[in-house]
């Protein structure tokens, strides 16, 4: 089932104002770490041209700056591009931050070196253009990375658990798709010589416990956010207490904290 042409207008108007929701700033600083080892990975040269496709606040395109490269950041949500301005200044860093949309991106043909996008244009509801965006921004010889979440890791298990209780919006295909190595193949079988795909652990940690960490979500990101408020409370009730057991289930943590393991997909596409 495919989004209907009328429809898309609205659906991104919401999938907008849902990223905008909460303050993603806070969520991204428990990511950190894996935006960081993303990028050292990338053998990042001083002068290469980096695009950070629906980059939020910017974990992924600083440690880009970092290393020497000239980085642009696009995203659809504009208070997160704010955060990543600041952010960028505060590290001594200058990044181009875009708002844009990752379905079809604002630059021309062959712009970037290096077209990377962690936990970001996997949300995108049409993914079919997203790849075709990705590989027609980049250079050819140029490669494209993503960072996608796995369906049967800890996070595609926790979007399932929330979407039971507040289905998506019809036609939309899963995110976590990206994060399925069959379906990534099909979707990055065109301009692409080369392709790549690599389950990825990650750790969250947080020094409060399950259940706090379900209340961090529910104030902070903008998905968890949006989906207790479609429900009515005696149903917020029971969105929260699966959450919880979701987290419980795969704490590792003993001193009453939260450390669970999360899986994502490192997809590496060199163009054609």
């Amino acid at each position: 089932m495919s989004i209907p042409t009328g429809d898309i207008e609205g659906l991104k108007a919401r999938l907008k104002s849902t990223w905008m929701a909460g303050d993603f700033g806070e969520i991204a600083k428990s990511i950190k770490s894996h935006a960081e080892e993303f990028i050292e990975r990338r053998s990042i040269e001083r002068g290469m041209r980096v695009l950070d496709v629906a980059c939020g606040t910017g974990n992924t395109a600083i440690p880009a700056a970092k290393a020497g490269a000239n980085v642009t950041g696009v995203d659809i949500a504009t208070n997160l591009l704010e955060q990543g301005r600041i952010r960028a200044s505060g590290e001594g860093v200058n990044i181009q931050f875009d708002e844009g949309d990752a379905e079809a991106l604002p630059y021309p043909d062959s712009s970037f070196d290096l077209v990377v996008s962690m936990y970001g244009a996997m949300f995108a509801p049409r993914a079919e253009r997203v790849a075709a965006e990705l590989v027609r921004v980049c250079r050819p010889g140029g490669e494209i990375a993503m960072a996608n979440w796995t369906p049967d890791g800890f996070v595609g298990q926790m979007f399932k658990v929330t979407s039971a209780h507040v289905p998506p919006p019809p036609g939309m295909p899963s995110p976590v798709l990206w994060g399925d190595e069959a379906t990534v193949r099909q979707r990055m079988a065109s301009g692409i010589a080369e392709l790549q795909l690599t389950p990825i652990r990650v750790s969250f940690r947080y020094p409060f416990s399950t259940s706090e960490t379900i209340e961090f979500y529910r104030i902070y990101f903008g998905p968890t956010q949006r989906a207790f408020a479609a429900l009515p409370e005696d149903k917020q009730s029971a969105l929260r207490r699966d959450l919880e057991d979701h987290w419980a289930k795969h704490n590792r943590a003993t001193d009453g904290t939260t450390d669970v393991e999360a899986e994502y997909l490192e997809v590496l596409a060199r163009r054609a």
